[in-house]
């Protein structure tokens, strides 16, 4: 089944949807008429609507100025310098090293956007996005690496014109060959991945229980966060990672995923490779949107027969493409980032339901998430 296939509806349906469609070519033609906009500016009750919709689309003009904003002030540790507490616009200047005038004018941008607030004297403290900031760590990590897309992104119309090396591709090699990676490329990425493994492993562990999971298997887990979550909720667990050799070689931080949280590192290709089997339940947690359709099938009918016979369980959990009210994030966002990391796409929960069911998967269902913007999971038994 094509992507294009699952879109396909029914013939009996397609009357009522060619009247939506007509529908929407009217209000289209209506929004783009310079009268009707007018207009809509001086009805009482259209003013309202018209000044959201114009918001809307000002953030979208606007939205790369605003994420340079959020960028300096990670840059520059503005949000961890005011953790203890307000400063002045003198003393912020003196500790990011920028003229007053230049620092004025990036604190009231960062205040439009609640990333600081000014207080009732004349002090600069954190906004209730920037607090948030401090409590995410990964987020700044993440707004830190978005460098290398910006750069890939300074010509964007040849970036579409088809995929080549870019800034993004350059930093995940694995998205262009597995098979031997220098140990300074896992040790990079890897940091990378674990900084924002947590919240995303928290999410995934809320919506399934490994109560009577006996052996879990993280497939290309990375430092092993992922699996020093799950053994911190069941210690019973016995935990094997496996990942390529350049990263499972890499030495685990403390902080990162205590040895003991590992029984066994396991180096090898999920592509190429048999995959070891004896693990009852086997995650792949941000894996498959990193692939192409076919290496994913052919990842799905290996994990399909690493496991048991007798109730062996997938897990994946990742962001999703046509996730409602949050269908920006996965396909504008990761749909133009995997783009431009030269592998992958974003996919619907249908999607990846209907690979499960290709490769053997009896049972596939999607587990309520806690924060599906973030991570969507999907549970198939063998």
């Amino acid at each position: 089944m094509s992507p294009q296939s699952l879109y396909e509806v029914e013939p009996t349906r397609r009357d009522s949807l060619f009247l939506i469609d007509q529908i929407y070519a009217w209000r289209d033609r209506l929004l783009a008429s310079p009268r009707f906009q007018r207009a809509a500016s001086r009805l009482p009750v259209m003013r309202w609507i018209a000044r959201r919709k114009a918001r809307e689309l000002h953030d979208m003009t606007a939205g790369f100025i605003y994420s340079q904003v959020l960028y300096c002030c990670v840059e520059l540790r503005l949000f961890d310098a005011l953790k203890p507490g307000p400063m002045t616009l003198e003393q912020i200047a003196t500790h990011i090293g920028l003229p007053e005038e230049g620092t004025l004018r990036l604190l009231r941008s960062a205040a439009a956007l609640k990333l600081l607030r000014l207080t009732r004297d004349h002090r600069w403290g954190l906004g209730e996005r920037g607090a948030s900031m401090l409590g995410n760590p990964g987020v700044g990590a993440m707004v830190s690496h978005h460098l290398r897309l910006y750069q890939d992104l300074a010509d964007p119309i040849a970036l579409f014109r088809g995929r080549r090396e870019t800034q993004l591709s350059g930093f995940w090699p694995y998205a262009r060959d597995e098979s031997s990676q220098p140990s300074e490329d896992a040790a990079r990425y890897s940091a990378l991945m674990a900084q924002s493994q947590d919240l995303i492993a928290d999410h995934v562990l809320d919506a399934c229980s490994m109560k009577r999971t006996r052996v879990l298997m993280d497939i290309g887990g990375g430092t092993g966060r992922f699996l020093a979550a799950a053994k911190s909720r069941w210690p019973h667990l016995e935990t094997l990672l496996f990942d390529l050799p350049a990263v499972v070689e890499l030495p685990a931080e403390p902080s990162e995923a205590p040895t003991s949280a590992v029984s066994r590192r396991i180096g090898g290709n999920m592509f190429s490779d048999t995959l070891p089997t004896g693990a009852d339940t086997i995650s792949l947690i941000r894996i498959l949107h990193d692939h192409d359709d076919e290496p994913v099938k052919g990842l799905l009918r290996a994990v399909h027969q690493a496991l048991p016979e007798d109730g062996g369980r997938l897990i994946i959990g990742e962001p999703m493409a046509g996730t409602p009210g949050a269908e920006p994030i996965g396909d504008t966002y990761f749909g133009v980032y995997l783009w431009a990391m030269g592998s992958g796409r974003p996919r619907t929960s249908e999607e990846i339901i209907h690979f499960l069911q290709e490769a053997g998967f009896r049972r596939c269902r999607e587990k309520r998430s806690n924060m599906p913007i973030l991570t969507r999971v999907i549970v198939a038994e063998k």
